[in-house]
C-alpha cells in the first residue's frame, strides 16, 4: 500500500475512534426501548419527555446564565488584557502573559479545589455567582491568548495611518483596531461559551445548593442509570458544542 493510502487508513481510523461513539450515542437517542442496550425502533419520545422535565429546565437555565454572564466578563478582561499587553515590553509581555495562562496550564481539579478554598477562606457562600467567576477564571486566558493572536497579525501602519490623519488612540482602537479584531472577538466568545456550557469540574467545586448546571445534572441522573432520555440530553449538548465550536472556527479564519 501506499504511504498515501496508510495516511488515508489511519485518519478514518482515528476519525471512526472519536466520532463513532458519539454517532451511537446520537442513534440510541431515537431508541423507543427504555433499555439503551436493546434497539426497538426510532421514537422521538425521550426527546419530548425533555421538554417537560422541571429540573433539567433549571438545570439548562443555570448553565445559561453561567455561561453567559462569565462570557461577557471574561470577554471584557480578556481583549483589554491583549491589548495592553501588546503595548508593554517584550520581557514584561511574557511574565504577564505566563501568569495569566495558568488556569489553562493547571490541572482543572487544582483549580476548582483552589477556587472553592478561596472562597471558603473568604467566608462567600457557595452559590451561581462562585460558579459564574470561577467560569470566568479560566476563560480570561482563552480569549486573550485567541485575541493576541489575531492582534498580532494586525498591520502596525494602520494605527500609524490613523494618527497622521487626526485620530486618537482611542478613536483608532474603535475604527481601526477593534473592527479588525471583531472576527477573533466573536470567536473566542463563542469557544468561551461553549467551555463553560460543558465544564464539570470547576462547577462540580464552586457549585451550592441551587447552582445545579446541566452536567452537574447529567452526572447526578447517570449515577441512577443510564437511560435513553441521558442520550437525548447529551445528543443534544453535543449537537450545540460542535456547533458552536464550528462557528468559532470560522469567524477565527483569516478573511481574503
Amino acid at each position: 500500500m501506499k504511504p498515501r493510502g496508510w495516511l488515508l487508513g489511519i485518519s478514518l481510523a482515528n476519525l471512526l475512534f472519536l466520532y463513532g461513539p458519539i454517532a451511537v450515542l446520537v442513534a440510541f437517542s431515537f431508541n423507543s426501548s427504555r433499555l439503551s442496550a436493546t434497539w426497538n425502533g426510532p421514537s422521538l419520545q425521550w426527546y419530548r419527555e425533555l421538554l417537560f422535565d422541571h429540573a433539567l429546565l433549571v438545570a439548562v437555565q443555570n448553565s445559561m446564565i453561567v455561561a453567559a454572564v462569565s462570557t461577557a466578563i471574561a470577554s471584557i478582561l480578556g481583549v483589554a488584557a491583549a491589548v495592553g499587553l501588546e503595548s508593554l515590553p517584550v520581557r514584561k509581555q511574557r511574565i504577564i502573559e505566563g501568569a495569566m495562562l495558568l488556569p489553562l496550564i493547571v490541572p482543572e481539579v487544582m483549580l476548582g479545589v483552589a477556587l472553592m478554598l478561596l472562597f471558603v477562606t473568604i467566608k462567600w457562600p457557595l452559590s451561581l455567582v462562585t460558579v459564574t467567576i470561577g467560569h470566568a477564571a479560566f476563560n480570561v486566558p482563552v480569549v486573550m491568548v485567541i485575541v493576541r493572536t489575531r492582534l498580532r497579525k494586525l498591520d502596525p501602519h494602520l494605527l500609524e495611518a490613523a494618527a497622521d490623519l487626526g485620530a486618537t488612540p482611542w478613536q483608532a482602537f474603535r475604527r481601526v483596531t477593534l473592527p479588525l479584531l471583531a472576527p477573533a472577538i466573536i470567536g473566542s466568545v463563542l469557544l468561551a461559551f461553549t467551555i463553560s456550557l460543558d465544564d464539570f469540574i470547576v462547577t462540580f467545586f464552586t457549585g451550592g445548593p441551587g447552582s445545579t448546571t446541566l452536567p452537574l445534572k447529567v452526572y447526578s441522573m447517570i449515577k441512577s442509570g443510564v437511560s435513553p432520555k441521558i442520550n437525548a440530553l447529551s445528543a443534544v449538548l453535543v449537537v450545540v458544542s460542535m456547533a458552536l465550536v464550528a462557528l468559532a472556527a470560522a469567524l477565527q479564519r483569516e478573511r481574503k
